[in-house]
Formats: structure tokens, C-alpha cells, sequence
């Protein structure tokens, strides 16, 4: 995964999303001090029982509501959103929307 991309402001932490072929990842990152705090995707434990196919939107609002409950338990409220070379369109979207029902701001 590419976490080379670090953002300008290193206060806020990054939820960064990657896509591959098969599979969805969203990875929580503090750029601060290069480290991956949590993550989520479609090969977790935790949801992998909820996903009959792995990549289409259904599967990402799934891996979107489950970051942004990570996010929450953590306490943060705010943080950078970074799609990557993703446009922001189809999956990218529903995770991006599935955390923001979360209440976590972007």
C-alpha cells in the first residue's frame, strides 16, 4: 500500500483507501509518526462473516461503517480523507459516506 503520500497537516490523522483487484482496504494513519493506528477491509476478521462478494459498494459501505466505528472508539472526530489515485466515485464514495454516517468529519 502506498503510505508514502503524507499530508501537509500533522495534526489530523488520514484514512487512506486502497483498492486492489480483489479486495477494499481503509487504513487509519498518523503521518506524524508514519504508523498505521487501525484499519479495516474486506478480508477483517470482524466482518468478513457480513460480505457475500468482495469488491462492489454494498462491500465498501460495509468496510466504511466499520472504520468509522474504529475512528469513534478511538475518540477522534475529524481527519483527512485521502482516496489515493481513486476517483471519488462508486466504492471510494460509499466508504466515504459510510464514515461520515459515523459522524466522523472530512
Amino acid at each position: 500500500m502506498n503510505t508514502k503520500m503524507k499530508s501537509n497537516n500533522k495534526k489530523k490523522l488520514r484514512l487512506y483507501i486502497f483498492k486492489s483487484n480483489k479486495h477494499i482496504y481503509a487504513n487509519l494513519i498518523d503521518d506524524e509518526k508514519e504508523k498505521v493506528i487501525t484499519s479495516s477491509s474486506t478480508i477483517s476478521k470482524d466482518i468478513k462473516h457480513q460480505i457475500k462478494s468482495f469488491k462492489n459498494c454494498a462491500t465498501a459501505q460495509i468496510v466504511g461503517k466499520h472504520i468509522g466505528l474504529k475512528i469513534k472508539k478511538l475518540g477522534v472526530k475529524e481527519i483527512i480523507f485521502d482516496r489515493g489515485k481513486n476517483l471519488y466515485h462508486g466504492q471510494v464514495k460509499a466508504i466515504a459516506d459510510a464514515t461520515r454516517n459515523e459522524g466522523i468529519i472530512f
